[in-house]
């Protein structure tokens, strides 16, 4: 199936354009979220280098961020870069779940494959990618049983329907696999 970044961001601007004033943008090597300002009407998710999967990252942000947070740069969350400690690194997994969570639902409702990022390559140790692949798939499972927010519920409806994805199950979101 093929994943082209154009479609993403005509599916999400013709979804949430009007309603939200928020608008998908391909930009150049880092992401940002940009609200609306004197010289730019929308608020802005801008994603990175044209890669599809850093649009959903950046997609999810936006779907779990309240209208308080909308109104600030990158939402206003803190961020630390690649080369974090251990503790830095499992701040930056706890904040990074639920994002992370909507990012394999929006993943999964157009077919496309998903891994967590823990988005730490020179840190001081090698990151636990399967205790947090099991931490964000717990979080896919609550909002699939309980409800998911509703920007988040909104999308995955249209991007199943364009992509051709039957609705969601826990089934689509396996166990990480122990590499032995």
């Amino acid at each position: 199936m093929s994943h082209n970044y154009h479609d993403l961001i005509h599916l999400f601007n013709h979804t949430f354009l009007r309603p939200y004033n928020t608008e998908l943008l391909l930009g150049g090597d880092e992401p940002v979220y940009l609200p609306a300002d004197e010289q730019h009407p929308h608020h802005r998710i801008i994603f990175a280098r044209g890669y599809f999967a850093s649009a959903l990252h950046e997609i999810a942000h936006w779907c779990i961020a309240g209208q308080e947070r909308r109104l600030l740069e990158d939402y206003g969350y803190w961020y630390l870069p690649d080369g974090r400690d251990k503790g830095q690194q499992a701040a930056f997994e706890q904040v990074e779940i639920k994002p992370q969570a909507v990012e394999w639902i929006l993943a999964a409702s157009c077919g496309f494959c998903f891994q967590v990022s823990c988005d730490n390559l020179s840190g001081d140790h090698e990151p636990d990618r399967v205790g947090f692949t099991r931490k964000v798939r717990a979080q896919v499972l609550r909002y699939l049983s309980d409800r998911m927010p509703e920007r988040v519920g909104l999308l995955s409806d249209v991007l199943r329907q364009h992509y051709g994805v039957v609705p969601l199950r826990a089934e689509d979101f396996p166990e990480p696999e122990v590499a032995v």
